[in-house]
């Protein structure tokens, strides 16, 4: 219940996030979730896409520097708490969260909530176990 998540370092510069969705664009890639964290410097934009591999190398080949990871994709009720009930459960089994980003279904009364942990089995199995929704990349695509 893993989703492959793309990574690309950017300069902190002017145009490079333009760049970016302009590579993605023009290989017919779409973008289905995407959080930035950024310093001075440079930046990270992380991204779930419907064409991985092909995302990856296209933005290679436009001089990105672009590493690939795995996250958890879990589908909680948009509304309040939904996101306290998923870190309650995380907090309890000792998870450790490294980062994560959201994202609201508009056609749904669904929030899908994208996790990296520092244990990603556990996660799963936690998750899992306590009745949580996760989802393929497959079906954050297709949402």
């Amino acid at each position: 219940m893993r989703v492959e998540q793309i990574a690309v370092f950017l300069e902190n510069k002017s145009g490079r996030l333009a760049e970016i969705t302009r590579i993605l664009a023009e290989n017919n890639i779409n973008i289905r979730a995407l959080s930035v964290a950024d310093t001075a410097d440079f930046g990270i934009l992380r991204l779930i896409v419907d064409k991985v591999d092909l995302a990856k190398e296209a933005l290679r080949a436009g001089g990105f520097t672009v590493g690939k990871t795995n996250v958890v994709a879990v589908e909680v009720p948009d509304q309040a708490g939904g996101l306290a009930s998923v870190l309650k459960v995380a907090h309890k089994a000792g998870l450790n969260v490294e980062y994560m980003y959201a994202f609201v279904n508009k056609s749904g009364s669904n929030a899908v909530l994208i996790f990296r942990f520092d244990d990603m089995d556990k996660a799963i199995e936690v998750l899992q176990g306590n009745g949580f929704t996760l989802l393929t990349g497959a079906q954050i695509c297709s949402l």
